[in-house]
Order: structure tokens, then sequence, then C-alpha cells
């Protein structure tokens, strides 16, 4: 008898990313203008690449604790500290093979098979794989539109986390959407599940990538917690410091978990490359001025895609206040796959499906705005005449 070769059927259910699906045709297309991943267009900053290359040079290439070095550890927690003003302990703090792998570090700490989990859509398909992966079934609750703005309505989350909920996923900034989480709905959610025994994982990948005036970060439940409240954030280097290619990330969880932490990166990566580490203790500690930087011209590229988007026909965009992302519609296509190829086949413009993100998105494109002023006027111009043929047919 000859067993089929295939995977488990949990794996084999994963839909693919269809950020992916369509990249992946165009990419390396020199026609195409892309805008369909997360990321700067800037190469990371050359203090952090020489950090990298000083610690190369000086032969740091074997392994490194599994949570990370102690000064880097520290240095993440002092920075935590001066974020949002109340002390943290680097004992609390795990470095991570990227950000991505600190959100499937933190549901490996706290999921089991046939668990409930809530999230926050649309979302990072990521985040809602991962419990999947792990066996775990995943609720959405959506985001809707009120006064032109997303929001997010917390009687019907709240309702929604029953005392039989394991973990609520909830990411602000939000990708695709840009909306960030208002102080006191956090906090009616933060006491909620703290009321019933409820974990709460945070994707903190955009805190730092706000545009209310005033604002230094997005709302964190790391500042609502004391350290051994059922609370995680997951962070990363990725955006904020524009090192998406170096896959370091963090963790912060209670003091309790650390030594299971420590396990479960021995046994899934051992432990992060000390050179990229050294590039993200540079970051951390002298990083300060080009995350504000970065931040101002995000806005200045934010208000100049919004304002163009929201003068073509047709375009519903909602307000969004934080990360990286116009998350907008246009009346007449309902299908994004399709209208996601037409754009790159007739314009040669690459956005993302706002499908990718969950069923919610259906209808809507991502335009990540992290690109010069040059490339987003190129873009602009391109979607004007895909619309204006179209209206014209």
């Amino acid at each position: 008898m000859t067993y089929p070769a295939v995977a488990r059927d949990s794996v084999r259910a994963l839909s693919s990313s269809r950020i992916r699906d369509v990249a992946n045709a165009a990419m390396g297309r020199a026609d195409v203008l892309p805008f369909w991943f997360g990321e700067s267009e800037q190469s990371t900053p050359d203090f952090v690449r020489k950090a990298a290359e000083a610690s190369l040079q000086r032969g740091e290439t074997f392994y490194s604790q599994n949570l990370g070095q102690p000064a880097l550890r520290q240095a993440i927690a002092d920075y935590l500290t001066a974020l949002h003003g109340r002390p943290f302990d680097m004992e609390r703090v795990g470095v991570t093979g990227s950000g991505l792998q600190a959100l499937m570090l933190a549901a490996q700490l706290v999921l089991e098979p046939g668990d409930r989990v809530v999230a926050v859509t649309p979302i990072w398909p990521n985040l809602v794989e991962i419990p999947r992966i792990l066996g775990a079934t995943v609720e959405r609750v959506p985001l809707g539109i009120t006064g032109g703005r997303w929001q997010l309505d917390a009687d019907r989350l709240i309702a929604a986390l029953t005392p039989d909920t394991r973990l609520l996923i909830l990411n602000s900034p939000g990708n695709p959407t840009g909306w960030v989480i208002d102080r006191e709905t956090q906090k009616a959610v933060f006491e909620h599940c703290r009321r019933h025994g409820i974990w709460v994982l945070a994707d903190d990948v955009y805190e730092r990538l706000v545009y209310e005036a005033g604002q230094k970060s997005a709302p964190s439940f790391l500042t609502l917690a004391e350290p051994e409240d059922r609370v995680i954030s997951a962070n990363s280097f990725s955006k904020a410091w524009s090192m998406t290619g170096w896959r370091v990330g963090w963790l912060t969880v209670p003091p309790s978990l650390s030594a299971d932490l420590t396990k479960l990166v021995e046994f899934n990566t051992s432990c992060v490359p000390q050179f990229v580490q050294a590039g993200a203790l540079a970051a951390i500690t002298g990083g300060e001025t080009y995350v504000k930087q970065q931040a101002g011209e995000l806005t200045a590229a934010r208000d100049r895609l919004f304002g163009a988007l929201r003068a073509l026909p047709g375009v519903e965009l909602p307000e969004a206040t934080g990360a990286m992302y116009a998350f907008f519609r246009i009346t007449g296509f309902d299908d994004c796959m399709m209208l996601a190829r037409a754009l790159i086949s007739e314009t040669g413009l690459g956005l993302a499906p706002g499908s990718a993100f969950g069923p919610e998105g259906e209808g809507w494109l991502r335009w990540c705005y992290a690109a010069s002023p040059a490339k987003l006027n190129e873009g602009i111009e391109r979607l004007s005449r895909f619309v204006a043929k179209r209206i014209a047919a």
C-alpha cells in the first residue's frame, strides 16, 4: 500500500496569501509600480547596517542566548520604559526572529487545539492563520465605518469575548485599515478580558506610526496591565526602523512565561544571529531621530495620497490615523482580485487586494504609502487614468 505524501489537514486547509498571489505574477516587471507589500522603500539606516557589519568583522557568528543578548533585552526594556512611562524589566523581554515569529511564539505559549480565539478584522492574514495552524478556531469581529472613520463596536467585541474564549488578537494601528483603538475602548476591553481570564495578544508593530498631533505612540495594553496580567505584546524592528529583511522582533510577556518562552525559542530557532542583534541594538538605542523623521515623512505621504484618492470619482476612503496604508474601494468594483489584476495589466499599478485580509475586505484595495513623493505621484496618475477610462466606458 502506498500512502499519500500530504501535509496534515489543518495545514492543507490554509489559504495562500492573496497579496503574494497578485505580487508574484508581476514582481520584477520594470513597468509595474509596486505598492502591495507593507514596507518602506528606504533601505535600513546606515548606522544600523554599520553596527551589523562591525559585528561580523568581529567574528560574532556564533550562537546567542535564546531570548537574546542581555544588552539588547535591556535596551528594549529601557525603550519601553521611556515610551510608555512605566518600568519594564528585561526579564519580560524576548528577542525573536521577526515580529511574525513573535506572534507564532505567543500563540504557542497559550493556545491548545480546540481553543477559541477572537480577532478584530480585517486583519493581516497571518494573525488568524497562526491559531488555525495550532488547531484553534477563530471568530472575527469586523470594524465598521461611522462618520467616515474606521470604528470598533466595543459592545459587539465584548459580547464575542465569552468566558470560554482563550485569546483576543488585536492589531492597532491596524493593517490594512490604519485604525487606531481609542483609550476608552481599550480599557473596557482589557478589563473584560482580565475579569474572564482571556489572554490579550497585541500586535504592536505599527505603534510608532501614528499621525494625531502630539501622539508618540498608539494606546498600549502594556500601560494598562500589571506585569502578571494575561497580556502579551508582539513587536518588530521592521516598520519603524525600516528593517523588514532583518527578521528581528521581540515579545513582552508576563515574567511567569519567560522560562517557557526560552524553551519555545530553543525548539523553534534557537536564537537570533548575533550580528542581527547588533543592528537591532543600534536601532533601539540610537534610532529615535530616525523613527520621528520617518513618521513625519509618512504623515506627508498619507496626506498626499488620501487627498488624491478622495478627489477621484467613486472612491471611498475612511479616515485612518496610523500604520502606512490607504484602504479604499471604488464604486462598481466588487471583485478586488479581479480589480488588482486589472490595475496591473492595464496601468502597471500594483496594489494588494482587500480580500487578502478576510471577507470583510472584499471589494477593497490596500495601498502602502511608504514611498517617495515621485513614486506616489506616478501611482496616483495611473489610478486616475484607470478610473477615468472605466467611467468613460
